[in-house]
């Protein structure tokens, strides 16, 4: 990357909410601690109602910080929730939402297992792609592998890719790849120096790259 690209800007990941009253307070802090783009909220296993008054809770804590907020997997409640959009896991549940979010929300597509998955995502209308998270089972590509995706994606595409740092010593790294933004794990709240602190700490390895 040279002086002249684009400032990146970093993308919070949560652990799967089940009480957001206990959340608030450190998110509060967490937002205030680097230059946050957006917020993947993953949430328990719930009722609908559950789910959506779970959004709505962290939303209000979010969105007047001029941040916006994605849901994982839960394109569904979105809309009665008040999110700004979702983001789908594989190309097909990606395109099955579509209907659901598109025009007015963000569509995110993730967990893309070959470059043919990105470009069909990138084609179906992807507001961005995202290389590196972990599936379901822990599971995630090599590091060399996403970094080698993450580049090659950033020199021929226009639509924004996202890096997914699985620790904070993978942040500088990945941000030579040329990726718009760099995805914080959930691994951030439970940092020993705290979440803020690790936030703060990924935002200077932006700006040492």
């Amino acid at each position: 990357m040279t002086a002249a690209s684009p400032r990146q800007r970093l993308y919070l990941v949560t652990p799967a909410i089940s009480d957001p009253a206990l959340f608030t307070g450190e998110l509060e802090r967490a937002l205030g601690a680097g230059d946050i783009a957006a917020v993947l909220l993953r949430l328990a296993d719930d009722g609908e109602r559950a789910l959506i008054e779970r959004t709505k809770h962290i939303a209000a804590v979010v969105q007047p910080r001029d941040v916006a907020l994605v849901v994982d997997n839960r394109p569904e409640i979105v809309a009665r929730a008040g999110a700004d959009g979702a983001h789908l896991s594989g190309v097909e549940k990606f395109a099955a939402a579509l209907a659901l979010l598109k025009p007015e929300r963000i569509a995110g597509a993730g967990g893309l297992r070959s470059r043919h998955d990105a470009m069909l995502a990138g084609e179906a209308g992807a507001d961005y792609v995202m290389f590196g998270e972990p599936d379901r089972n822990g599971r995630r590509p090599s590091f060399e592998e996403g970094q080698e995706r993450l580049t090659w994606w950033a020199d021929l595409f226009e639509i924004p890719c996202v890096a997914y740092a699985a620790a904070n010593e993978e942040v500088a790294a990945l941000s030579r790849t040329g990726a718009d933004f760099i995805a914080l794990g959930d691994w951030i709240w439970s940092a020993p120096e705290g979440a803020a602190e690790a936030i703060t700490a990924a935002a200077a390895s932006l700006e040492r790259r």
